[in-house]
């Protein structure tokens, strides 16, 4: 049987990467997954092997997590928001899923 979720999806420098699952974790859910990434965008074009050869904290990483409503997505979106891109480069946005095994991604299920 399939349940709704929502996925927080967060693209940003990795340099930032462990303050971002911080603030995941501090919010309450209950794992993420990393995964690196690159790209184009209003910052010009965001290549792993152009920098990540040098120094990879200059590499961007799309943080993704599941969670069980959109309050608390809400809540790390603007945290995450607030917090970082003010002075980082980054994007974040929720999306509908729909999840099997949802005591995976939250308790009380």
């Amino acid at each position: 049987m399939l349940h709704q979720a929502i996925k927080v999806i967060s693209i940003t420098e990795e340099l930032i990467c462990d303050q971002i699952c911080e603030i995941i974790e501090s919010c309450g859910a209950t794992g993420y997954t990393l995964v690196a990434a690159s790209g184009q965008g209003s910052r010009d074009k965001r290549s792993r092997t152009a920098r990540g050869s040098i120094n990879d904290d200059f590499a961007n990483i799309k943080i993704e997590v599941i969670v069980h409503d959109k309050p608390l997505a809400e809540k790390i979106t603007d945290q995450v928001v607030t917090q970082f891109f003010g002075n980082y480069s980054g994007i974040t946005y929720i999306e509908q899923v729909e999840i099997l095994r949802p005591q995976k991604f939250w308790q009380g299920e």
